[in-house]
C-alpha cells in the first residue's frame, strides 16, 4: 500500500491520502476513498452540524 494523491470535489486541490488513512478506512469497514480534503470534510461536517 502507498499514499495516494486525490483531487478534492469540493477545493479542487491535491491531498494526499496516507497509508495510515488507508488502513484506518479499511479497519472501519469503508469501501469509498475520501473526496473532499481534510478543511473541505471539516467545513462540511460544521454545516451539517449547523442544520
Amino acid at each position: 500500500m502507498e499514499d495516494k494523491k486525490i483531487i478534492c470535489r469540493d477545493c479542487s486541490n491535491e491531498f494526499v491520502f496516507t497509508t495510515g488513512e488507508q488502513e484506518f478506512y479499511k479497519e472501519k469497514g469503508f469501501d469509498n476513498e475520501p473526496v473532499r480534503c481534510i478543511d473541505c470534510r471539516r467545513a462540511k461536517k460544521e454545516q451539517n452540524n449547523r442544520r
